[in-house]
């Protein structure tokens, strides 16, 4: 089903999606580092830029998806796909408070440890749910006649 947010026949939402994603594992991997380092690191600074990184990625991947959300038909698959997007929202908007709450170099420590480990496995499941719009439902697959 190929989908009308494209480039050359190639879907933009998942080209875009990996950034976010990256962004912030690599914030909850220096997270674990300033907490095992400790001191006076980088790691708590460079955990919060790349956070607000992972929130610009996941607001430039919300775009081409939500075009690709509303060409979809009514039915099971659009029902997954509005899961997915709403998980990805909340997702958004605990990262934007978790920022806040870092802003002015604090700590990763505590709640904002907390919703980045909710926010990760909040986005396995939302993974779970956008591979399962693709691999059953071939959601921006676009297969040449035969």
């Amino acid at each position: 089903m190929k989908t009308p947010a494209s480039i050359a026949g190639h879907p933009i939402h998942p080209m875009l999606v990996p950034i976010a994603i990256g962004c912030w594992l690599f914030s909850f991997a220096c997270d674990l580092l300033a907490m095992f380092v400790g001191g006076n690191t980088p790691w708590p600074t460079l955990s919060y830029y790349t956070m607000v990184g992972g929130i610009v990625g996941a607001l430039m991947a919300a775009v081409p998806g939500l075009i690709d959300l509303l060409s979809l038909p009514a039915g099971y698959t659009k029902g997954v796909a509005i899961k997915h997007m709403s998980i990805n929202l909340l997702v958004v908007a605990i990262y934007v408070f978790n920022a806040y709450l870092r802003h002015g170099g604090a700590p990763g420590q505590g709640l904002p440890f907390i919703l980045s480990v909710v926010t990760i496995l909040m986005l396995l499941v939302s993974g779970w749910l956008g591979g399962k719009m693709v691999y059953e439902a071939g959601v921006g697959v676009d297969t040449p006649a035969r």
